[in-house]
C-alpha cells in the first residue's frame, strides 16, 4: 500500500490548505484508490497558520470586532490553545484579503486591527503569544498595532499621527508611557516566512510594496517613511531593530514587534511543522506531495514548501511540488530538496478562470503526477 504525505500551504485567494490536500487527494486515488493518505494542513506564519494550528493542536477559536486595514469595523479570529497561548495570524485582521484590487493602499493600511486582537487575548489571561505575519495589507511597520497596544506616535508638534505608512515620515517621538503594562509580562514570538530587513532595497516597501498597491512613487516614500520609523525606535528606545533579519516582514510589522513588544523571530513553517509532528509520517511514506500558490525565488527562502522538503530530506524521501503558477526564479527550489514542480495549469487560460477551477485543476495535476510516479515502479 502506498503511503503519502500530503502537506501544501493554500493557494491565496482560491483554496485553503485543507482545501488544496482534499483536491491532491482525490488525484491520487484515481491513479492508488487504496492509497494511505496523511494530510497536514500547512502554513508558514500567513494565510491559514490559525487554522493549521488549531488543527493540529486544538484550541478555541475566538471571533471579535476589530478594525480592518482601511478602519472599518470587521471580525477578526484569532486562537487560544489549549495551554493558554495565543495564537494570532495577523492577516485576519491586518491581510490582503480583507482588501479589493481597488482598495490596496498601502500609504494609509494599518495593523491597528492586529493590536486589537492582542489586546483581547491580553484580557483573556493570554501571556505567550505566537503571532503570524504574513499576507498583510500593511507598510506602517507595526505602527498602528503599536498605538492599538497604547503606543503614541507623535509628530514635531506632539500630535498624534494618523494611521498608515505614510504617516511616519512625519515621526518626531515615540511615547511608551501609555503602553499596557501587560505586554511586559508577555512572551511573543512571530512566525514569518521571510528575513527582509526593513529598508532599502530588499526592505519591506520595495519588495512587497507593489503587491499591495504601491506604485514607484509611493515605494519611495513609503520607504523613506520606515526609515524615520527605525531611527526614531533606535533614539526612543535604544533599540536598533531596521537591519535585523525580518525586520521587513508584514510590510514592517516584524520590526514593530520587536521594537514594542521585545518579539523574538522564529521561520515560520518550522513552528508549524513541530506542532503538527509531521516527521513520523514522514519516516514510513514513499512520496511527499507539496505546494502553495505561486512558487517563485521567494520560496527558496523558507517559505513552506521548502520547510516541509527540508523534514522529507531526513528521511531521503521524494518531495513533488504542485502549484497554482510559476514565477521567477522557481527553479531555485530545486536546491532546496523539492525534487520535481507541476503547474496546475494545463492550457491557456486566465487567472479568474484558474482560480475558479483550481480545486479541480489541483486534482488532474496530482492524477498526472501518481501516473508518472507509477511509471518509476515499472522501470
Amino acid at each position: 500500500m502506498k503511503q503519502i504525505v500530503v502537506a501544501s500551504d493554500s493557494y491565496k485567494g482560491s483554496l485553503s490548505t485543507i482545501q488544496v490536500a482534499n483536491a491532491i487527494a482525490r488525484g491520487i486515488r484515481r491513479v492508488y484508490p487504496d492509497a494511505l493518505i496523511k494530510s497536514f494542513p500547512v502554513a508558514d506564519g500567513g494565510e491559514g497558520t490559525l487554522d493549521s494550528i488549531l488543527s493540529a493542536g486544538g484550541g478555541e477559536r475566538i471571533t471579535v470586532p476589530v478594525h480592518d486595514p482601511l478602519g472599518r469595523i470587521v471580525q477578526a479570529d484569532y486562537g487560544i490553545l489549549k495551554a493558554g497561548t495565543a495564537m494570532i495570524e495577523m492577516a485576519t485582521a491586518s491581510g490582503l484579503t480583507r482588501l479589493s484590487q481597488d482598495e490596496r493602499n498601502p500609504m494609509i493600511a494599518t495593523t491597528y486591527g492586529t493590536g486589537e486582537l492582542m489586546m483581547d487575548a491580553l484580557s483573556r489571561g493570554c501571556r505567550e503569544f505566537y503571532i503570524g505575519i504574513g499576507g498583510s495589507a500593511t507598510n506602517d511597520g507595526g505602527a498602528g498595532m503599536a498605538q492599538a497596544l497604547g503606543v503614541r506616535c507623535l509628530d514635531v508638534n506632539g500630535n498624534e499621527l494618523p494611521q498608515g505608512g505614510a504617516a511616519l515620515k512625519r515621526l518626531h517621538r515615540i511615547d511608551l508611557s501609555g503602553i499596557d503594562p501587560r505586554i511586559a509580562e508577555s512572551r511573543f514570538t512571530v512566525l514569518s516566512d521571510v528575513d527582509n530587513p526593513l529598508c532599502g532595497t530588499r526592505g519591506a516597501s520595495v519588495v512587497y510594496g507593489p503587491q499591495k498597491g504601491a506604485t514607484k512613487a509611493m515605494t519611495f516614500e513609503l520607504d523613506r517613511a520606515l526609515h524615520q520609523f527605525g531611527k526614531i525606535i533606535t533614539r526612543d528606545l535604544g533599540i536598533d531593530v531596521a537591519e535585523k533579519a525580518g525586520a521587513g516582514a508584514a510590510g514592517g510589522l516584524g520590526a514593530g514587534l520587536m521594537a514594542f513588544c521585545g518579539a523574538a523571530l522564529m521561520q515560520g513553517v518550522s513552528a508549524v511543522l513541530s506542532l503538527l509532528d509531521i516527521e513520523q509520517a514522514m519516516k514510513s511514506c514513499h512520496l511527499v506531495i507539496t505546494g502553495e500558490g505561486q512558487m517563485d525565488y521567494q520560496t527558496a527562502f523558507g517559505k513552506a514548501p521548502v520547510g516541509i522538503a527540508k523534514v522529507a530530506k531526513q528521511f531521503q524521501r521524494p518531495v513533488v511540488a504542485i502549484v497554482g503558477g510559476l514565477g521567477e526564479g522557481y527553479k531555485k527550489v530545486f536546491e532546496c530538496g523539492i525534487d520535481a514542480v507541476f503547474s496546475i495549469v494545463d492550457k491557456p487560460m486566465t487567472l479568474d478562470e484558474a482560480m475558479l477551477n483550481s480545486a479541480d485543476l489541483v486534482a488532474d495535476c496530482a492524477e498526472n503526477v501518481m501516473r508518472l510516479y507509477q511509471l518509476s515502479e515499472i522501470f
